[in-house]
């Protein structure tokens, strides 16, 4: 359920409390302590209020944060119950359904982590692939306690920007969104090709590979909404996979048999989750081209 800025701004001061509870893990300290500071202009001026409350708690209650965070793809963690929000967090990345190879991987990096730094690995699983996270937990491993508390709060700052942008509506928005988006170009008719099914696949180095979303290509050759939007475009390895066979055979465009070209896989990086990439395709029956777009 969300709520505007105007009905938060104007809650009691226990309601107030109550909305913002569990925007920061299990915290609700920091809800309270900006609920003095209404009425906020905008979300972003919110935001920055809860933010400048973390850096400015103590040492000992930024920790308490942090240790208040659950291990990742722990499934003992999962068993006795997470919170809403860092269940469907962690359900996002795939962090649910794991192959054995990657629990084991998870186990592993989480008791490395945990040993040298003595508080859980803290990370914003929405902007990132599963093996993304894995790669972030190898190169935090190296830190010390100090720069990994700072790590850990900026991502916890992250994390709860998001639930923000999710629970609350104003005006202004927070920058927490990216876009992947594609069009499709056929160069034999010098058109846009509308009509060519288009999946976009989360490639795994240690599980299964994972459907993203699927598409049809519209009139302008674009899909009628960003593969993904409205949200960050997790870092990782994705392919996007075009049907190009079955559109020239619709049009009776002379193929071969096989056809020469049928579906073009597209394997690429994303690296700036709150960016907009755009994956284009120029495509005849014989050749194809891409390039990186925004």
């Amino acid at each position: 359920m969300s709520l505007t800025l105007a009905d938060l701004n104007n809650k009691t001061r226990d309601e107030f409390v109550a909305a913002l509870a569990n925007n920061f893990e299990h915290s609700p300290w920091l809800a309270e302590h900006v609920a003095l500071l209404r009425p906020f202009a905008g979300i972003n001026a919110l935001f920055a209020a809860m933010k400048a409350a973390v850096e400015r708690a103590p040492a000992e209650l930024r920790l308490a944060l942090i240790k208040a965070h659950p291990d990742l793809a722990d499934k003992t963690q999962r068993a006795a119950g997470l919170t809403a929000e860092s269940d469907a967090e962690q359900n996002s990345a795939g962090l649910d359904r794991l192959s054995d190879a990657e629990y084991d991987e998870f186990e592993r990096v989480n008791n490395a982590y945990r040993s040298k730094f003595g508080f859980p690995y803290v990370v914003c699983v929405r902007r990132h692939t599963r093996d993304s996270i894995l790669r972030d937990f190898e190169r935090r491993l190296p830190n010390d306690v100090p720069a990994e508390m700072l790590r850990s709060v900026e991502e916890i700052c992250r994390i709860a920007a998001l639930r923000l942008d999710q629970l609350v509506t104003a005006e202004d928005r927070l920058p927490v969104h990216g876009r992947l988006s594609t069009h499709v170009l056929d160069t034999h008719s010098g058109t846009p090709a509308a009509g060519i099914a288009i999946e976009l696949i989360e490639l795994s180095d240690l599980g299964l590979n994972r459907v993203v979303t699927r598409a049809v290509t519209n009139a302008d050759g674009r899909t009628d909404q960003p593969l993904i939007g409205g949200r960050p475009v997790p870092s990782g390895k994705y392919e996007l996979v075009f049907s190009v066979g079955d559109y020239f055979a619709s049009r009776q465009v002379p193929l071969s048999d096989p056809p020469f070209l049928d579906r073009i896989p597209l394997r690429f990086a994303v690296s700036e989750p709150e960016g907009h990439l755009h994956v284009p395709l120029l495509v005849t029956p014989w050749s194809y081209a891409t390039y990186r777009g925004s």
